[in-house]
């Protein structure tokens, strides 16, 4: 391991506005994924496996759902007694932020407002890491990279996944030798489709020294894209570190539909049975899933408690899942303790945690469906609401 000493911090106070009813009532990082799952376990998982033993969690939106789920750090043998995870809610620390509850506006923001606790820390190497992103990583390599190349900044850096748009992230442009010759925020006009991964490895001191200038200067960040890395860009030397497996950004309802729907292509390169890099989470235990003789089921994942009486094709069922006789499910991501009652018909949905889903209810889904064939939708306990009507309010 390196002799520097590393910190990692996880951006995990966002309202995840982009989700639209999943985020309702459950902080962004905590929503199921792939039926077992939740999101920050991906984040987690990969500072377990690359050996990073101080692990840090930027909170803001819902903390009770997100500290129930992160139980001291166990699932990730974080809970220590020196080191391991620790918990940093919004705060007081001055006039201003008083005013605002402690609540940051934006991911440089927030680790603005947490400086001082940095700085006690005294790391040599900060890495910040995002909340929602699907991917398996050794940070290690990155590290490694980063101290080659001598950098200030090492962004972590691929291809725009299919089916997605450069302009929904950083666009990164770089030389033979992997600097960053030029990056850009979320652009109209990507001028290139390589992009960032939203994984930073940072020179602590350079770092923090920038944000104390930036805060000096303009008085509020917000994104680190806005200003943070443009900075780094032009006055220091940024590297990238190329991801070539699989990665999605699944900050979207798009993209958490569809991300999900991958696992269940036999071509995805992602598994969750790796031996070698297994993604573990808090989970409750639960009896098996129980598979009625009138059943049929077609490529799907099925999660602990379910009982399933109908018809599941490619979808992905969470735990305690109800599926009633006659009723038929398709291309369709069913969150945990829901039910489907008896004929209903779903095809291309997210069905909300704890929803009952009524005749009633799935016919007027099929009347929103026929006005946006191509919208994927997300039913919840009192609202059905589509991709696009959500894209519309950001």
């Amino acid at each position: 391991m390196f002799k520097q000493k590393v910190l990692a911090l996880i951006l995990a106070g966002g309202t995840g506005g982009r989700l639209g009813l999943l985020t309702d009532e459950c902080a962004k990082p905590v929503i199921p994924f792939a039926g077992f799952y939740h999101l920050i376990d991906f984040a987690l998982s990969n500072c377990l496996h690359s050996e990073i033993s101080d692990v840090w969690v930027i909170e803001q939106y819902e903390l009770h759902s997100l500290n129930e789920h992160l139980s001291n750090g166990r699932p990730w043998n974080l809970d220590r007694t020196y080191g391991g995870l620790r918990v940093l809610p919004p705060f007081e620390n001055d006039e201003k932020s008083k005013d605002e509850g402690g609540f940051a506006h934006g991911n440089a923001d927030a680790i603005v407002r947490h400086l001082k606790f940095i700085e006690d820390f005294k790391p040599d190497i900060l890495i910040v890491l995002s909340s929602d992103h699907v991917y398996k990583l050794d940070f290690r390599d990155v590290i490694e990279t980063h101290l080659e190349k001598k950098a200030a900044l090492t962004m972590v850096t691929t291809k725009v996944p299919k089916g997605e748009s450069a302009s929904r992230f950083g666009v990164v442009e770089v030389n033979k030798n992997g600097s960053v010759s030029n990056f850009e925020y979320k652009p109209d006009k990507p001028k290139s489709d390589l992009i960032t991964t939203e994984v930073f490895v940072y020179d602590a001191k350079i770092l923090l020294d920038a944000l104390k200038q930036l805060s000096k200067k303009d008085g509020e960040l917000k994104d680190y894209g806005d200003e943070l890395i443009p900075k780094f860009v032009k006055e220091k030397k940024v590297f990238e570190h190329r991801h070539n497996g699989y990665w999605r950004d699944v900050g979207t309802i798009k993209s958490y539909w569809q991300s999900q729907m991958d696992l269940l292509d036999e071509n995805t390169k992602f598994a969750f049975d790796d031996d070698d890099w297994t993604i573990l989470t808090l989970a409750e235990q639960r009896v098996p899933a129980f598979i009625y003789r009138s059943a049929k089921i077609n490529n799907c994942l099925i999660s602990n408690g379910c009982k399933i009486k109908g018809s599941v094709e490619h979808s992905i069922l969470s735990a305690n899942v109800s599926i009633e006789k006659n009723a038929e499910i398709k291309d369709s991501i069913i969150l945990p303790n829901a039910v489907i009652e008896n004929g209903v018909k779903l095809e291309k949905v997210i069905v909300d945690a704890g929803v009952k889903v009524s005749k009633a209810k799935a016919e007027k889904f099929e009347k929103l469906k026929k006005e946006n064939k191509k919208d994927i939708f997300v039913i919840g306990k009192h609202k059905i609401q589509s991709q696009s009507e959500v894209e519309k309010k950001q």
